[in-house]
C-alpha cells in the first residue's frame, strides 16, 4: 500500500465583509467532501479553530480592513501562509464597506452614533464608543494588498462557488487553474 500524500493545510478568515465569500464557498457542496481528502483546515472558521496550530500552505482571506483587528489578523495570515488568496470584492478592493472611504471617519462616526435617523434615545449621553478593548477604527478601509503581499485573487461578490473550487483545487493539487469564462463572468 503506498503512502497517502500529505494533506495541504487551508485556513481562512473573514476580516471586514459580509461573510458571504465563505457561504459561496460551502456552495461548493458534496465537493467539499473531496476537498476534505485533500486539505486540513487550520483556523477557520469552517472547523472552529481560532488560531494557528501550525503553518499552513493556503491562505483564503475575504474582507478588507477597516480596523486595527483585521491588519493584525491580515499580518498573521502572511506570516503563518505560504499563499495567499485575496477572495471577493471586499478583499480586493475594500467593497461596500470601502463606500466610507469619501467621507471623513469623524463624520461617519457622528452619523452612526449621533446624528444618524436612526439613532434614539439608546444613546442619551451621546458617546461615540471608545472603549480600549474595541477594535481602533482605521481612516479609510484597506484592500488585503496595500496591507501585505497577495499572490492571487479571486474577483466577485461573492466568488462563484465553481471559481473557489477551481482555484483552491489546482492550488492544492498544483495542476492548472482553468477559469473557463462561466466561471468568472458577471453578466
Amino acid at each position: 500500500m503506498g503512502n497517502k500524500p500529505a494533506k495541504k493545510i487551508v485556513a481562512t478568515a473573514s476580516l471586514a465583509g459580509c461573510f458571504g465569500c465563505h457561504m459561496s464557498f460551502l456552495d461548493i457542496d458534496e465537493r467539499i467532501l473531496d476537498l476534505i481528502e485533500l486539505v486540513e483546515f487550520n483556523k477557520s472558521p469552517i472547523d472552529d479553530i481560532k488560531k494557528f496550530t501550525k503553518h499552513c500552505h493556503i491562505g483564503l482571506i475575504e474582507g478588507g480592513c477597516c480596523n486595527d483587528e483585521n491588519v493584525h489578523n491580515l499580518k498573521d495570515f502572511r506570516k503563518n501562509c505560504d499563499i495567499l488568496v485575496s477572495v471577493g470584492e471586499c478583499a480586493i478592493m475594500g467593497g461596500l464597506p470601502a463606500m466610507r472611504n469619501n467621507v471623513p471617519l469623524k463624520e461617519c462616526l457622528e452619523e452612526a452614533y449621533l446624528d444618524g435617523p436612526t439613532v434614539t434615545d439608546a444613546n442619551p449621553g451621546k458617546i461615540i464608543p471608545n472603549d480600549p478593548e474595541l477594535p481602533k477604527i482605521l481612516n479609510r478601509v484597506y484592500p488585503c494588498h496595500e496591507i501585505v503581499k497577495i499572490d492571487y485573487f479571486l474577483p466577485g461578490c461573492p466568488p462563484r462557488a465553481d471559481l473557489i473550487w477551481n482555484a483552491l483545487y489546482a492550488l492544492v493539487t498544483g495542476s492548472d487553474l482553468k477559469l473557463p469564462y462561466e466561471v468568472i463572468k458577471f453578466d
